[in-house]
């Protein structure tokens, strides 16, 4: 590990997102050794390979061959596609011990969490450092405030719970990552190459309005498919926003901020998008799973047609 540290010519932010990445890591072991352990776990076996080869690959990942960790890739998957990780025996605080707690730390208790986002914000204003490594930095000194207002909680405790929410949430904690890469994939691929054939037989030549229309709704449309705004992105602009619209005159930093939010716009729309709508759900314990997007419809849609006026009457 020491040359990627100690090499002057990888930036500091780099390292700090890797010691994150490394930490992240060894809380994934902790909850395959621990779901290992755990009799009451009806799927401990397949918790267990799955949670500690993530761990392996996120902690050791840079290190191993890329064939190597392309098998592990392949070896933890199977697990959850066959539904072999669930999650297991929770020491959650009994009702009693957790209104004592709010008794004696009240409204503080939210601060912790409030500190993330404060170092996430610091940290996006430094150069060359991720507010990734802000949030992470967050949770630890987080972590010390709580340690701070109840001398209870050991690292055990901190463990425990970081281990029952990667079980309430399981193998979904993957899917952003998988579809950052998907976008990548696709991009390599050509895919937007093959869009813009097609489009190009939909929208009249020199056409710019229908060509920001399209553009607009294909970017939520495109990231209710993948999940993520931005993988979508590249591939829409390339496919439709560069010949379609940037091509015609429109103004590319209006209109290109303005379809990036037109894709968040599908975010709301799309159980792929796992952080927003099905976490939720899981933590939660909602009874109906569809119970976020069903919410989120109304506002989606309304604010992607303002989206579009705006590029209408702002962009051309």
């Amino acid at each position: 590990m020491s040359p990627f540290f100690t090499n002057p010519d990888v930036a500091l932010g780099s390292k700090l997102l890797e010691i994150l990445y490394i930490l992240c890591g060894l809380v994934c072991i902790y909850a395959g050794v621990k779901n290992a352990k755990d009799k009451e776990n009806p799927s401990r076996l397949g918790t267990a390979i799955f949670w500690i080869i993530l761990g392996v690959v996120m902690t050791l990942g840079r290190y191993i061959p890329n064939k190597v960790n392309g098998v592990l890739v392949f070896l933890m998957v199977i697990p959850a596609v066959i539904g072999k990780v669930k999650p297991g025996k929770s020491n959650v605080a009994t009702p009693e011990k957790q209104l004592a707690d709010y008794k004696k730390i009240g409204m503080k208790i939210f601060i912790p969490a409030l500190l993330i986002g404060i170092f996430a914000l610091i940290f996006a204003f430094i150069k060359g450092v991720s507010s990734l490594v802000g949030m992470g930095v967050g949770v630890i000194i987080g972590v010390i405030v709580l340690k701070m207002f109840n001398p209870e909680n050991k690292a055990k405790t901190f463990m425990d719970d970081s281990e029952r929410f990667l079980s309430i949430i399981g193998p979904v904690c993957l899917l952003p990552c998988l579809l950052g890469v998907l976008g990548k994939i696709f991009t390599v691929a050509g895919v937007g190459d093959v869009i813009s054939s097609l489009v190009g037989n939909i929208i009249p030549e020199g056409n710019l309005a229908v060509g920001i229309i399209v553009y607009a709704i294909g970017m939520m449309l495109f990231t209710m498919i993948m999940g993520n705004a931005f993988a979508a992105i590249t591939v829409m602009t390339v496919g439709i926003g560069a010949p379609f619209v940037f091509a015609l005159g429109a103004d590319p930093a209006l209109c290109g901020m303005l379809a990036l939010t037109c894709g968040y716009c599908g975010t709301l729309l799309t159980p792929m998008a796992a952080n927003f709508n099905i976490v939720p759900v899981a933590i939660l314990e909602m009874n109906d799973k569809w119970g976020v997007i069903k919410k989120q419809a109304i506002p989606a849609f309304s604010i992607l047609a303002f989206q579009i006026v705006y590029m209408l009457l702002f962009g051309m």
